[in-house]
């Protein structure tokens, strides 16, 4: 195989990747119009979005909590006296 045919069927191959990968990367007309709808540049966070996110907090201290729980309560990391 010449060069150029070896260039003409890599560059023929990223050109089918692409166009492949276009419907992976980039949401439907329809989602993205809805998504812009729902929250806007500076609109506040719905409810839904508010509790959704406390959640995920509230589940990271309690896993926090209980990795680093040593008997104590108050937790002893908490009482040194540091000099």
């Amino acid at each position: 195989m010449s060069w150029r045919q070896v260039i003409l069927l890599s560059s023929l191959l990223a050109m089918v990747l692409l166009c492949s990968m276009k419907q992976k990367i980039f949401m439907q007309e329809s989602d993205a119009s809805n998504f812009l709808k729902r929250r806007g540049k500076r609109s506040p966070k719905s409810q839904n979005e508010v509790n959704e996110q406390e959640e995920r907090t509230r589940e990271a201290v309690e896993q926090w909590r209980q990795w680093h729980y040593d008997g104590l309560y108050p937790s002893y990391l908490y009482n040194r006296h540091h000099v």
